[in-house]
């Protein structure tokens, strides 16, 4: 296998306000684009081409990344001028594709962060002679996912969608976004249209009596479309939880990019990274976070779960806990946010403004 399609065109509204500027795959992680991770690895496995289908911000992808030759590899770009669905997506770049009727592609979604083994899901494929190969994964709570029970022989029996009551729940194995097609079977999905592989695509190829073949992975595997999901898939990347090749220094309590300026007696774990030119004063405690380019974190600050947009500001003394913070916000002083809150770009909040607690 040579060839890869990647999945990059959705607009990321879970992840907003990180998303209003930039297109989720670009939204650093582990000090580098999300994506930079996905073709890394894609790369380790043998992938040599890879076309990237993108959609929302389509123009931010190709002057980060080029042709592609700095990882060893080949991008193309192709951009849809209306959103596609993953299986219009896929066919809307097929053109693009070498590969022979009978050769494998590698398709993955753009926000998924995951160990998975390619080159097993490759040799599934191949000694199973299928159309198609998916990354299947168990979960605990599989209501939020697409169930994929399999038989024996890991054969796709059936596509269940978000399954409400325990009845329902005949597998704990999930769709988990990766997939390996036959190249003449991508010629098949319909073009010019929205399509879904999850709901359209698999389906009606499953009753035409098309061989899918599940292989489950359970290594790590985390969907990044919420704003705590993407700052803990981060922490986990610096801590070595999860793999990447693309990991800009080693892994540890803490990556600190090389323009990042950090107090002496600031205090940084948990996987948090301190992106270029961004600066931690004295005193402020940093854990498990993301602080991006040109953030400044004021002393005494305590910033838990949390991502500090591209030069935002927090204020001295503030406490932030799972929230998330636009590009160019600024934070006033002695301000206290909690789990879920999202402070939008360039939004001011006075000093001593928000609080959860007394004043005293």
């Amino acid at each position: 296998m040579t060839e890869a399609i990647l999945l990059v065109g959705g607009k990321g509204t879970r992840l907003r306000p990180l998303t209003v500027h930039t297109p989720k795959p670009m939204v650093p992680a582990a000090g580098v684009p999300f994506l930079t991770h996905q073709l890394a690895r894609a790369r380790a496995a043998g992938v040599e081409h890879i076309v990237l289908a993108t959609s929302y911000l389509a123009d931010v992808f190709e002057p980060y990344f080029g042709d592609g030759a700095a990882l060893g590899l080949h991008i193309e770009y192709v951009t849809e001028d209306e959103p596609l669905g993953t299986g219009g997506a896929i066919r809307n770049v097929a053109a693009r594709l070498h590969s022979g009727p009978d050769d494998p592609v590698l398709i993955f979604n753009g926000d998924i962060l995951t160990g998975l083994d390619i080159s097993a899901l490759v040799a599934t494929h191949e000694s199973t002679s299928a159309d198609i190969s998916l990354h299947l994964t168990q979960v605990t709570d599989p209501r939020a996912y697409g169930l994929v029970p399999t038989d024996g022989t890991g054969r796709v029996l059936a596509f269940l969608e978000k399954p409400q009551t325990p009845e329902e729940i005949v597998t704990d194995q999930i769709n988990a976004g990766a997939y390996v097609f036959r190249r003449s079977v991508i010629d098949t999905i319909p073009a010019g249209r929205p399509v879904s592989v999850e709901r359209e695509t698999f389906p009606e190829l499953l009753a035409a009596g098309a061989h899918l073949q599940g292989m489950v992975d359970s290594t790590y595997w985390l969907d990044l479309g919420t704003p705590a999901a993407f700052v803990r898939g981060s922490a986990d990347l610096v801590l070595g939880r999860a793999p990447s090749p693309a990991v800009p220094g080693r892994c540890g309590d803490r990556l600190i990019l090389p323009t990042a300026r950090v107090a002496a007696d600031a205090k940084l774990t948990g996987g948090t990274v301190v992106g270029e030119g961004a600066f931690v004063a004295e005193g402020a405690r940093v854990f498990g976070s993301t602080i991006l380019p040109g953030a400044v974190i004021e002393p005494g600050a305590v910033i838990t779960d949390s991502l500090i947009g591209n030069g935002a500001r927090v204020g001295e003394r503030s406490v932030l806990t799972g929230t998330v913070i636009g590009d160019g916000a600024v934070i006033g002083a002695d301000n206290e946010l909690r789990e879920g809150a999202r402070v939008w770009c360039d939004a001011m909040i006075p000093a001593g403004a928000v609080r959860f607690s007394s004043d005293q």
